[in-house]
């Protein structure tokens, strides 16, 4: 079963940058990688619906991002450490949420996936801008 675990959630100003981490490791065998896996970034407001926030394809070369937060957020995939990255600079109020990463056994992606493809989620991490 693949765990991942979301970090680097923080409160900030807006204006303000931070970087979301999410590990990636299998619970019963230390043999893995996220080669074969798409990986997208979730946030959900109080009292709002789960949105997508952006995601990178299985060899981190595809990126996609949610209009809202293009030219601001940045995601990255380090393989050899199974670990996925949002850096999320210049950070609004509307920003604030729980942030979760997800992942999808998918080889290739065109778009980021519906939600429904993604059967593998952190516990998330809270992100709060406000000054």
């Amino acid at each position: 079963q693949l765990q991942l675990v979301e970090s680097g959630g923080g409160s900030v100003r807006p204006g303000g940058s931070l970087r979301l981490s999410c590990a990636a490791s299998m619970v019963t065998s230390d043999i893995f990688t996220l080669d074969f896996y798409a990986v997208g970034w979730f946030r959900q407001a109080p009292g709002k619906e789960r949105e997508g926030v952006s995601c990178i394809s299985p060899s981190g070369r595809n990126v996609f991002y949610a209009d809202a937060v293009k030219g601001r957020f940045t995601i990255s995939k380090d393989n050899a450490k199974n670990t996925v990255y949002l850096q999320m600079n210049d950070l609004k109020p509307e920003d604030g949420g729980i942030y979760y990463c997800a992942a999808a056994q998918l080889l290739l992606i065109e778009s980021c996936p519906p939600q429904s493809d993604y059967n593998n989620w952190g516990q998330g991490a809270q992100v709060t801008v406000s000054s």
